[in-house]
């Protein structure tokens, strides 16, 4: 029997269910966030308007996740559990909306397309929520210890970090066989890694009867207006992805660039397997330095590499794959600290304005990722555009290699811009949203404290670092 840590409320058991949901939940993300554009293009849609559709798909998505975040708050269930209902019903759903999502009809033509494209990438997002918000509020109602969130979460990133990997390796193969069956293999897949925490995971440290069942939308948005760091932090973050472009194009850097879409492969081992190392790291890292200062330096460096790597070029494949492997070490550290901080944020906001409202302040993390893929997406396929690309309709990069589809030189140089060229630009924009969040881990631990009742608000406020 592995040894219960002292003061940690979960099993092992239990904290392995919870680590293994996130493999699944991360292919389903970077299929659709990550492949979407490639698989626009390769359905013969011309690249602005795929752009365009995946812009305004997202407007539901404004709506969506604070509306969730909404209902979540406000839905009782007699089961007294606030997340696992919602997980076990988008469980089931989730790898249904991702076949339908990538088997558009070949005999549609372009607009046909882009109203299947429309309609299934909605439905798509409504389940992603209901997979998201509840899974990462369950941190709170799952146990009260901040050190134990912080190794959830920590651990957490290597489990997401596995799904990466494994999308990244599984996708180019699949894809270049058949690109709708091998959707469905990673869905299905995906989907039986998300089942245990349905089944396993328990949240005792879910009070309803605490919980504040009449607050309204005015209420929803003074909590927000109150909880300047949240909006700052996720500020900083949607700077940061919303420019993530490389992802988009990675299969097209791949092919066009390296000669083949199977080239990406070598890239996300990569970009993967220092990462593993990192994550594993993080837990003792935790206890020896603040978790956003580590992000903010991260950010920095990763700054710094960037431009080494975009100036240097591709043409010298040893020289940018050793700058690629150093770069994803400082990368992989922003990607497993990135959520850290929304449980931070939930706490200080309870303190604040004493409305218990996770699933709100939950949403803002869904709406920020989901929000954020879809532009940096959408900005790589309008950039694309500008730049002259030339589009084709494939059913594999098989298929699209037999075609002898040859880029310009414009064409391919505008590639390489987004890939290495526009995700440094965001990283920079979010450094000036960084420099406005005050949060400490110590502060944190306080008014988590002080919300469970455990300490009283003149005692936390004798002990904050500063006044907040």
């Amino acid at each position: 029997m592995k040894k219960q840590p002292a003061h940690y409320m979960t099993t092992f058991k239990e904290r392995i269910c919870y680590w293994t949901f996130f493999v699944g939940q991360n292919i389903y993300y970077n299929i659709t966030a990550v492949f979407i554009s490639t698989y626009l293009v390769m359905q013969g849609i011309n690249p602005l308007w795929s752009g365009l559709v995946l812009l305004i798909v997202k407007i539901w998505d404004a709506i969506n996740d604070p509306l969730f975040g909404f209902i979540f708050d406000k839905v009782k269930f007699k089961s007294k559990q606030k997340s696992l209902p919602w997980l076990r019903i988008s469980t089931l759903l989730i790898p249904l909306v991702t076949i339908i999502l990538f088997s558009i009809p070949s005999f549609l033509d372009e607009v046909g397309k882009l109203v299947w494209f429309g309609v299934a990438y909605v439905l798509w997002d409504t389940v992603y929520t209901l997979t998201d918000v509840p899974a990462y509020a369950m941190l709170n109602t799952m146990t009260d210890n901040l050190q134990e969130r912080n190794t959830l979460l920590s651990v957490n990133r290597v489990f997401s970090g596995a799904g990466v990997l494994l999308y990244g390796i599984l996708l180019p193969i699949l894809t270049n066989w058949n690109v709708s069956l091998g959707i469905a293999v990673l869905a299905i897949f995906s989907a039986l890694t998300m089942i245990p925490v349905c089944i396993f995971c328990k949240e005792r440290n879910y009070k309803p009867e605490e919980e504040d069942e009449n607050f309204t939308p005015k209420q929803m948005l003074s909590y927000l207006g109150k909880n300047k760091y949240l909006l700052t932090y996720y500020g900083g973050y949607c700077a940061t992805d919303a420019l993530k472009t490389s992802n988009a194009v990675l299969l097209f850097v791949s092919f066009y660039l390296f000669g083949s879409s199977l080239y990406s492969i070598v890239l996300n081992v990569l970009n993967m397997v220092p990462g593993v190392f990192a994550a594993m790291a993080m837990p003792y890292l935790l206890k020896r330095f603040d978790k956003f200062k580590m992000l903010f330096w991260c950010n920095i460096v990763n700054i710094v590499l960037g431009f080494v790597i975009y100036f240097t070029g591709y043409q010298n494949q040893a020289l940018f794959l050793t700058l690629t492997c150093i770069r994803t070490v400082p990368l992989s550290l922003v990607g497993i600290l990135a959520f850290m901080f929304t449980p931070d944020c939930a706490e200080y906001g309870q303190y604040k304005s004493g409305i218990s409202a996770k699933g709100i302040t939950f949403a803002i993390q869904t709406f920020s990722v989901k929000i954020t893929g879809a532009v940096s997406s959408a900005l790589a396929l309008f950039l694309l555009g500008m730049f002259s690309w030339v589009t084709v309709e494939a059913e594999s990069f098989e298929e699209l290699a037999s075609m002898g589809i040859q880029q310009s030189a414009g064409a391919l140089n505008g590639l390489w811009i987004v890939y290495a060229l526009v995700p440094v630009i965001g990283m920079i924009i979010s450094t000036f949203f960084y420099l406005g969040y005050k949060l400490n881990d110590k502060d944190v631990q306080i008014m988590a404290s002080c919300n469970a009742g455990q300490i009283t608000r003149a005692e936390a406020e004798a002990q904050l670092s500063r006044k907040y």
